[in-house]
């Protein structure tokens, strides 16, 4: 189910774009330093492993405000560093223990994409992206489960995929709507390393925000 907040805040800002669109369309130029605000819907996938007891990890769906660069290279080419942190409460269903809750933690996912812009001098402007991600893990633990002490989530690498379309209000100002796929697949150390697992969060991160061009 795709967050409220991320589409409410979408459509508000589609009330200005009436307005918008009496003006000259300036479109992206060689140089060009865009800082972007949005709000993020972020849904892991549930999966995985767990040895010894079985079961599926899962991780709890989160919103969060993000704040993002984007640098372009040519009209065509940029780049786009993302910078935001998740909360997610973890469990795992169906061990031969029953459901078992490992608490919380908080992830900071630095992703780096470069983005191709078919059509940069569009007020309208879509864009596809590839590119890679460090996650990193803190925080981790407040489980409610007498038999989990400790929980190490390892920071971990992956790949990021990105699709996404600008529009622009103004030579400066301009809407944005951005989805990845990240490829997070960490492993978990639990009651120090006495439970291995690996988690499958492979999470879906879609965002609407407004864009300013220096």
């Amino acid at each position: 189910m795709i967050p409220k907040l991320p589409a409410i805040a979408l459509l508000a800002c589609l009330a200005a774009l009436p307005a918008a669109a009496q003006d000259a369309v300036r479109g992206k130029q060689a140089g060009d330093v865009v800082l972007g605000f949005s709000v993020l819907g972020v849904l892991p996938e549930s999966g995985g492993r767990v040895d010894g007891i079985g079961g599926k990890p899962e991780a709890s769906d989160t919103m969060t405000p993000q704040l993002d660069i984007t640098w372009f290279a040519t009209p065509n080419i940029s780049l786009n560093l993302i910078a935001a942190t998740t909360r997610h409460d973890v469990h795992v269903r169906g061990t031969a223990l029953g459901d078992v809750d490992l608490g919380r933690v908080w992830l900071l996912p630095p992703t780096l994409t470069v983005q191709y812009h078919p059509l940069p001098q569009e007020r309208f402007s879509p864009y596809v992206g590839v590119g890679v991600n460090y996650t990193v893990a803190y925080n981790e633990g407040c489980s409610r489960s007498p038999v989990i002490n400790k929980v190490d989530v390892e920071n971990s690498w992956g790949w990021a995929l990105n699709i996404g379309v600008d529009y622009e209000l103004t030579p400066n100002w301009g809407l944005n709507l951005d989805v990845k796929k990240l490829f997070l697949r960490p492993d978990v150390a639990v009651n120090s390393g006495a439970i291995g697992a690996g988690a499958d969060l492979d999470p879906w991160i879609i965002g609407a925000g407004v864009r300013y061009r220096f």
